[in-house]
């Protein structure tokens, strides 16, 4: 009589994302072919778990003249620790791993969840429940954004005619245009917002960030010049306190990102605490990424 077939164990308690992403056993399973390096949709398995992920494999990077140092996928799983470190949670779990390809990042795949309706929800802009899906951005007619909305600036539309570009005036996004800017993010597009389940806002794509040099392109300039909330200004001072030499998230930033730019990210958040507000344009190179979607 032949023994019994082994049946793996599967753990009863689901492993943490970043466990899982970094551990478990990645299967290719198709190309995102819009973006412009490398995006491999994957699944990953361990201990009986899986998930969804995506995969960008550092040999399918294309070289940027004016970031030399490191791997896009070195800046994204570090604009994921800087996130965390700010406890706002914005960033889907990413790590970097080995993986079919060579090493790579590996990211939780979010599931977007679309508005219903029309996106008239009463929201009243103060960044409760509001803010899903096509509600955070818009193009309107007329040159005031209305209640609940934050004015970017004036976009072409064809034939001639202009829309006015507004985004929600959504606690989310004020935390999101904070952390751009303390990543120093060159490339915020509208495509790279990613509302979730249970209210959650999800923001992706950070390859090109972490500049010695002022790089920030954003689509959330509405508060340029306002006051920094409370809250806000105190996740600032809990991430300055983190940066500090010999503790653990510099020592995390250091296998990532350049002493320069570690130095650099450290002078960014020391000028917003300095400061008190949000950024405004520097004026000396466009503000806004193009194409903005």
């Amino acid at each position: 009589m032949s023994a019994p077939e082994r049946i793996p164990p599967r753990s009863v308690t689901p492993p943490e994302p970043s466990e899982l992403l970094a551990l478990g056993e990645l299967t290719v399973r198709g190309r995102v072919r819009e973006a412009s390096n490398a995006v491999l949709y994957c699944t990953v398995e361990y201990q009986g778990h899986s998930m969804p992920c995506v995969y960008k494999p550092v040999a399918g990077e294309r070289p940027l003249w004016d970031f030399p140092d490191g791997t896009l996928a070195q800046r994204e799983v570090a604009a994921y620790e800087v996130s965390e470190a700010t406890g706002w949670g914005l960033v889907p779990p990413t790590v970097l791993r080995d993986g079919p390809y060579g090493e790579g990042m590996c990211q939780l795949w979010v599931e977007v969840e679309m508005a219903d309706g029309d996106g008239d929800d009463g929201d009243d802009g103060d960044g409760g429940d509001g803010g899903s899906g096509t509600e955070l951005l818009a193009l309107i007619e007329g040159d005031e954004p209305g209640p609940g909305w934050k004015a970017v600036g004036f976009a072409e539309v064809g034939e001639g005619r202009t829309a006015l570009l507004v985004h929600a005036d959504d606690v989310r996004l004020r935390r999101l245009a904070v952390l751009d800017a303390v990543i120093n993010n060159g490339d915020r597009k509208g495509g790279h917002l990613l509302p979730a389940a249970g209210g959650r806002l999800y923001a992706i794509d950070h390859g090109v960030t972490f500049n010695a040099d002022d790089k920030l392109r954003t689509l959330l300039w509405g508060w340029a010049g306002e006051p920094l909330p409370d809250d806000v200004v105190e996740a600032l001072g809990g991430l300055a306190e983190r940066l500090a030499d010999g503790g653990p998230l510099c020592a995390r930033l250091a296998e990532l990102i350049t002493t320069a730019e570690i130095e650099a990210l450290r002078a960014r958040v020391a000028v917003l605490l300095r400061t008190g507000v949000h950024p405004v344009p520097s004026g000396q190179w466009p503000a806004i990424p193009w194409p903005p979607v």
